[in-house]
């Protein structure tokens, strides 16, 4: 069985774009600035596994890492 997915935002590249919020509110926050943050830990529930590949593909910074635990 796959492990447990996790998301983070590298800070220094995302550049407020929010598409992964329009993608996945359920995965990801904005801050003040307009800048995408994971919610929580970043832990991802295995029935939104696809929203996070998808907020991933979508970033044009490619600030969004999905790592397998």
């Amino acid at each position: 069985m796959a492990g447990k997915l996790k998301i983070r935002v590298d800070q220094d590249k995302c550049q407020g774009h929010a598409r992964c919020k329009s993608l996945a509110p359920e995965l990801f926050d904005l801050d003040e600035f307009g800048n995408a943050h994971e919610v929580g830990d970043g832990s991802v529930p295995e029935h939104l596994e696809d929203k996070a590949w998808l907020a991933q593909s979508n970033c044009p910074e490619i600030a969004i890492d999905v790592t397998e635990e």
